[in-house]
C-alpha cells in the first residue's frame, strides 16, 4: 500500500470514492458531480488529495485506490498562521479494518507539517465512533470548548 499524493490519473478512482463517501454522509449518488468537484479542486489547486495506492486493479479501474483524503489550506486567525481543515477522509469497504485510514492519517499530517501549517481540524459525525477512537488513537484532541454552526446559503 503506498500512500501519495494524487495524480490526474487517479481522477476517476477518486470520484468514485468520493461519490461513495457522499452516500455514506446520507447524500444521493452522483458521480458526474462528485468527477466534477475534484477537477475543479485539483485543477485549480485548491486542495491536496493524498490516495492510497493499492496497486492491485481492486477498485474496478486502471489502478487501484483503497482510499483518499482531502485537505484544505486554510487560516487560524488566533495563531495567525496556516492550517489545513481535513475536510474529506474515505477508505473503500473491501480495505476497511486494514490500517488505510491511519496511514493516510499519518501522511496528512506530515504533508502538512512539511508545508509549515501549525495544525490540522476535521469534523466528524457524532455517531461516527470508529472514525472518534481513531482520531484519539492518533492524538487528534475532541474539540470541548467551542460549537460549530453551519449557514446554508440558498
Amino acid at each position: 500500500m503506498e500512500i501519495r499524493q494524487y495524480a490526474a490519473r487517479d481522477l476517476d478512482a477518486v470520484a468514485r470514492l468520493f461519490n461513495d463517501y457522499r452516500v455514506f454522509y446520507e447524500r444521493p449518488s452522483n458521480l458526474p458531480l462528485a468527477t466534477q468537484f475534484i477537477a475543479e479542486r485539483t485543477q485549480a489547486n485548491e486542495s491536496v488529495i493524498l490516495v492510497a495506492d493499492s496497486g492491485d486493479g481492486s477498485d474496478g479501474g486502471d489502478h487501484a485506490l483503497a482510499g483518499f483524503c482531502q485537505l484544505y489550506p486554510s487560516f487560524c486567525s488566533v495563531e495567525a498562521a496556516p492550517i489545513y481543515v481535513l475536510y474529506d477522509l474515505f477508505v473503500a469497504e473491501h480495505a476497511r479494518r486494514s490500517g488505510v485510514a491511519t496511514r493516510l492519517l499519518q501522511a496528512a499530517a506530515a504533508h502538512a507539517k512539511c508545508d509549515r501549517k501549525v495544525r490540522m481540524d476535521l469534523t466528524t459525525a457524532k455517531t461516527n465512533l470508529k472514525a472518534q477512537a481513531l482520531y484519539e488513537s492518533l492524538g487528534w484532541k475532541r474539540d470541548e470548548i467551542f460549537y460549530s454552526y453551519t449557514l446554508t446559503i440558498a
